[in-house]
């Protein structure tokens, strides 16, 4: 009956949700992280997750989790449209009410969601800002490593800088379920259409759905932008949109969603974040 209420008959998806956003709802609803290695040992896909979790936590976990995805459920569902599922709102309420009766004293085999503290914010901030006094080699690199941790802090599955044959990678992350190859820039000038061109050449050598993230902390030339054209596979980002999105407690993967979008619906590679924050968020 959960598999075809919350499934629909479609093997391995949960309502509308996408993998991030399944893990997000788990967050913001539950304080857990769906994500964990517990959850997975039937398989990743949304579907054998939830039904990893719901065997393994206790009944009042369970009931919870059932409640505030029936609600998400009716907030999709248009108003005045009958329920393909006639009976499953008496049937969903019914078992709900079961397992929530039976709690125990401790929840069991819950794994709580990583906490992404205000003092984490700051912290990333003061630590952007020192790796201006250091010199220009190490300054590279610190920026690196300073971009993966950041990556990780919010949950993007980032990968330390590797090496191809005949090309440097500086990083990879996952971010809504697609793959983003990074190149990470901290120059004395801004960044012209030379180097993007060189960053998208390595694009087109990755399979077709490899999108990219090149992050210039001082920033890309109008005259470059121009040049390297629209509707390209990757997105551009600059050390005062990470200043921003810190000083601001924006979550880094919220503010590269914002230009993905962004860039889908205009095709611009480069625009501020703060413009983007204004567009979507009024």
């Amino acid at each position: 009956m959960i598999d075809e209420v919350l499934r629909g008959g479609e093997r391995g998806y949960i309502l509308d949700f996408s993998n991030r956003t399944f893990a997000d709802f788990f967050i913001r609803e539950l304080d857990i992280d769906i994500d964990a290695p517990e959850y997975a040992k039937e398989g990743t896909s949304k579907g054998k997750r939830l039904r990893c979790f719901l065997g393994l936590v206790d009944n009042s976990t369970a009931g919870r989790t059932l409640r505030v995805l029936w609600d998400h459920r009716e907030a999709l569902r248009p108003a005045g449209q009958p329920d393909p599922f006639p009976r499953a709102a008496g049937q969903f309420a019914s078992l709900i009410t079961n397992l929530e009766g039976n709690a125990p004293s401790n929840p069991v085999n819950v794994v709580q969601a990583p906490k992404v503290e205000m003092i984490e914010f700051d912290r990333f901030q003061q630590r952007l800002m020192s790796i201006r006094d250091l010199a220009p080699h190490e300054r590279g690199y610190e920026f690196e490593r300073f971009l993966k941790d950041l990556f990780d802090a919010f949950r993007m599955t980032a990968r330390e800088p590797f090496r191809l044959v005949g090309e440097q990678i500086d990083g990879s992350f996952v971010l809504e379920g697609d793959t983003y190859l990074l190149e990470a820039k901290w120059l004395n000038k801004k960044v012209g259409q030379a180097e993007l061109g060189a960053f998208h050449a390595k694009l087109d050598q990755k399979a077709s759905w490899t999108r990219g993230l090149f992050v210039s902390f001082g920033g890309f030339t109008d005259v470059g932008l121009h040049a390297f054209g629209r509707g390209r596979r990757l997105i551009c980002m600059e050390g005062r949109d990470i200043k921003n999105a810190l000083e601001e407690g924006i979550s880094i993967d919220r503010a590269i969603s914002l230009k993905v979008r962004h860039a889908a619906e205009t095709g611009e590679v480069f625009t501020p974040l703060k413009k983007l924050l204004a567009r979507f968020e009024n």
